[in-house]
């Protein structure tokens, strides 16, 4: 996601924003716009994310794996823990990573190009934004990423997918959550079920045993650190992240007791 305190033009002031695809979606209008040589994104008139920059939605993912090592639960000489489902036959061994939202397709790529990670769940509901980047102009950031055997997309509200998972599975060693602005500030009213008790316990049961649950934040928000250890986590804190302009943007980390 993008830092709401900064205007949508920061990527290219000077540019106009051309309109590549307006669409009507299951959540309402989505576009893809391109300013210059960056494209951005907007849900129902709000700025989600743009090309521009990436650095955030980079380390969410490299910061969550440097987490699992540091929980040291690694049981095959790879960093972080190594869930059941991870080790199947004919899966790739090492942690298995859901990443809540494609957006631009930086989380994943940055996920693709990490050969310690095992498997790498990508969970987008909006079907513009799945088709942007399987054969639109996303498919630049993204296209390594999706031709990657370990990477597997899923078209589904996340909400729902973390429920499923933590009724009946697959376990995951890392989540790396991206679908709003922050716990405060969602893009749909029924994305606050996530950082509500009963949404944070299902990403809890979803974690493997030593998991980590990384939520990328455009503030910080100590209300929802006391959420996250009221829900049953350990090792919480918030990491800023330095960007170009404006305030930092934040990770909200915490894991599943081993």
């Amino acid at each position: 996601m993008s830092n709401p305190a900064i205007p949508a033009s920061r990527s290219a002031a000077a540019e106009q924003p051309v309109t590549i695809e307006r669409r009507s979606g299951p959540y309402g209008e989505v576009v893809l716009r391109q300013r210059g040589t960056h494209f951005e994104i907007i849900a129902n008139g709000c700025f989600l994310m743009d090309t521009s920059d990436g650095r955030s939605e980079r380390l969410l993912v490299r910061a969550a794996l440097d987490e699992l090592s540091q929980g040291g639960r690694d049981r095959s000489g790879r960093s972080g823990t190594s869930s059941d489902s991870a080790e199947r036959p004919g899966r790739p061994a090492g942690p298995r990573l859901l990443i809540g939202g494609l957006g631009v397709g930086f989380s994943s790529a940055e996920a693709a190009a990490e050969p310690r990670w095992g498997r790498v769940t990508v969970v987008e509901r909006e079907p513009a934004i799945l088709d942007w980047h399987r054969s639109g102009p996303l498919s630049a950031i993204s296209g390594p990423a999706l031709a990657d055997p370990r990477t597997e997309l899923v078209e589904a509200d996340l909400v729902a997918y973390v429920r499923r998972c933590a009724e009946s599975g697959p376990r995951f060693d890392a989540l790396c959550l991206d679908i709003d602005n922050g716990p405060e500030w969602t893009v749909t009213d029924d994305n606050s079920t996530l950082y509500s008790p009963a949404g944070l316990a299902a990403c809890r049961a979803a974690l493997a045993p030593g998991g980590v649950l990384a939520v990328w934040s455009a503030q910080p928000s100590p209300a929802f650190e006391g959420s996250l250890r009221n829900a049953g986590f350990c090792r919480v804190r918030t990491d800023e992240i330095p960007v170009a302009r404006g305030v930092p943007d934040v990770v909200h980390f915490a894991a599943r007791p081993a």
